[in-house]
């Protein structure tokens, strides 16, 4: 083929495919660019260019002679649509580095965490050529980083990155992308969270939650999972983030929980994996493609600090209606190929990020079913909202465990004294309270659940938790604390630097309990000298003390999110 002299040359392998596909149709839309659709099957990518327009052509890259097949399409961009990128495991850039010997621009639409951090490597060859090479130039990391550089922009500290992807039932399924989620379904997926590199489930951590505005305009509320992601990798260390999460979800309930279900095969170790199971899963959720619906939502949600120091909370949601979701995964390649045209793009290799901005989103979106939101949560911790303007006059160490945004942890040593009486013994006991101990190493971890905080106290290996959530209004002050079948009513208040926790009213089992039966928490959180020190005493009326524990605490030691990774269960 010779090129003209007035176009650009865009060659896609697979782009006949799901996103691929979805792509070459953007880069159709442009009379200077001309649109290579290629892949194993010539008849395929002739079939699409029959519907849609561009030329065919049989590219493979695990064929011998891919490089030289490729050099002499002489292509100005050369993008792989194809992946799944985690199965790259012998030579997994070869197609970058032909295409650089091609003379030619490289993209991928990787949604693969090593994949695409490992690009670099290319760099010093890219630098040297004077191209470009930029991986995981799709919904992750490309579109959620220029989410996250927009709204940093409002933030001193960020806490907290999560992003979540939920598409339409009706949306298609790629057998790539069902065999990248299947891969890590009951698998490990490393994730920086708390400061430390732990690990969690992938598809665990089940969650129900909404996105975009309140009423039609958003999404209603669907099941999302933890799952792996480039922004995983990459996110805390280029954004100074303390945490990042990613979420994917099916709509149907019935298939993301059937997943979550087979992914205790994994989990249990009865498999190895769910992957070889792709084909034979996709087929039986196209069983269900008539329910559900066609819209479907990505958002991307900051926390932390903002300017003024006080918590914060940001947000930026896409809602693609009318079946337009998977057009999403592509916007970020068609956007990337424009400025390569203009020779706006720096040459090197690296991951894609932040490489435009959201109003190019919007533009490149215009012709598509899809809406943008962005949103500010003005009180987003709970001790925040229940105080109200109090919250903002807490001394700083006090205001910083409060401030939780997804899970925080403390340590420290406290003072244990338990009553004398045999039946206060026994509640101490049922509730878990720790025994006694002059001097005893104490953690405390804080986990944000939805509006409910869960509070777990490690006492020298003794655990006892509550779970903490807002009572009355907003600024009232009152919050409610559970232990187990017990629920008590807290009436929060600051007075001379000091928080305290008294009980006004409680329950047993839903029913009130009496004032004889109540009870007396003296409880108060300081700061002095700069650390966080606590002295909760709890008594019953007629049996005296039934346990005091004082002490300090600080926040847990941190690593870089550069250093070696730990382990979470």
């Amino acid at each position: 083929m010779a090129e003209p002299s007035s176009r650009k040359r865009i060659v896609i392998l697979g782009g006949y495919g799901v996103f691929g596909g979805k792509l070459a149709e953007a880069l159709l839309r442009h009379e200077h660019l001309e649109v290579i659709v290629t892949g194993r099957s010539l008849q395929k990518a002739e079939a699409f260019c029959r519907r849609h327009g561009g030329t065919a052509a049989i590219l493979d890259r695990t064929s011998p002679d891919f490089a030289a097949s490729l050099r002499a399409l002489r292509p100005f961009v050369t993008i792989d649509a194809a992946g799944p990128f985690q199965a790259y495991r012998t030579a997994p850039y070869a197609v970058a580095e032909a295409a650089l010997a091609a003379g030619s621009h490289y993209l991928d639409l990787s949604d693969d965490a090593g994949f695409t951090s490992g690009i670099a490597i290319l760099d010093e060859k890219a630098r040297a050529a004077g191209l470009s090479v930029l991986s995981g130039v799709s919904s992750v990391p490309a579109l959620s980083s220029v989410a996250v550089e927009a709204l940093r922009e409002d933030f001193s500290q960020v806490d907290l990155i999560e992003s979540a992807i939920l598409p339409g039932n009706r949306a298609p399924r790629g057998l790539s992308v069902i065999e990248a989620i299947l891969a890590q379904a009951g698998q490990p997926v490393t994730v920086y969270r708390d400061g430390r590199w732990v690990q969690v489930i992938g598809w665990s951590g089940l969650s129900r939650r909404r996105i975009g505005p309140e009423g039609s305009s958003g999404l209603a509320r669907r099941w999302s999972s933890f799952i792996g992601a480039p922004d995983l990798t990459l996110f805390p260390e280029v954004y100074n983030a303390r945490t990042v999460l990613f979420r994917a979800g099916l709509e149907l309930p019935l298939l993301h929980l059937g997943l979550w279900g087979l992914s205790w095969l994994v989990r249990l170790r009865l498999v190895r994996s769910l992957e070889a199971a792709a084909p034979l899963l996709r087929t039986a959720a196209g069983w269900f493609e008539r329910f559900g619906s066609d819209r479907g939502g990505m958002e991307v949600r900051l926390a932390g600090l903002g300017r003024d120091g006080t918590p914060l909370a940001a947000s930026w949601t896409l809602i693609a209606e009318a079946g337009d979701g998977p057009h999403i995964p592509a916007v970020p390649g068609a956007i990337i190929c424009k400025r390569l045209c203009e020779g706006s793009v720096s040459a090197g290799a690296r991951p894609c990020l932040g490489e435009f901005t959201l109003a190019d989103v919007r533009q490149a979106t215009a012709h598509l079913n899809v809406c943008t939101f962005r949103a500010t949560q003005t009180e987003p911790v709970l001790f925040q909202k229940a105080l109200g303007a109090t919250f903002n006059a807490l001394p700083a160490p006090i205001r910083a465990l409060h401030t939780v945004h997804d899970r925080r942890q403390w340590a420290g040593e406290a003072r244990v004294t338990r009553g004398t009486s045999r039946l206060g013994q026994l509640l101490c006991r049922i509730v878990g309270f720790p025994p006694a101990a002059d001097a005893t190493p104490v953690t405390v971890t804080i986990e944000r659940q939805d509006d409910k905080e869960l509070w777990l106290r490690n006492f020298g290996g003794k655990t006892f938790r509550s779970v903490l959530s807002l009572s009355g209004a907003p600024g009232s002050g009152v919050v409610q604390e559970r232990f187990g079948p017990t629920t008590f009513n807290i009436h929060l208040n600051l007075k001379d630097s000091a928080l305290a926790y008294p009980v006004r009213s409680g329950k047993l089992l839903g029913l009130p309990l009496p004032r004889w039966l109540l009870p007396v928490s003296e409880a108060v959180e300081t700061a002095p000298d700069g650390t966080f020190c606590f002295d909760v005493e709890i008594s019953l009326p007629g049996l005296g003390r039934i346990v005091r524990y004082q002490g300090w605490l600080k926040p847990s030691s941190t690593q870089s999110a550069s250093q070696n990774q730990g382990k979470e269960q």
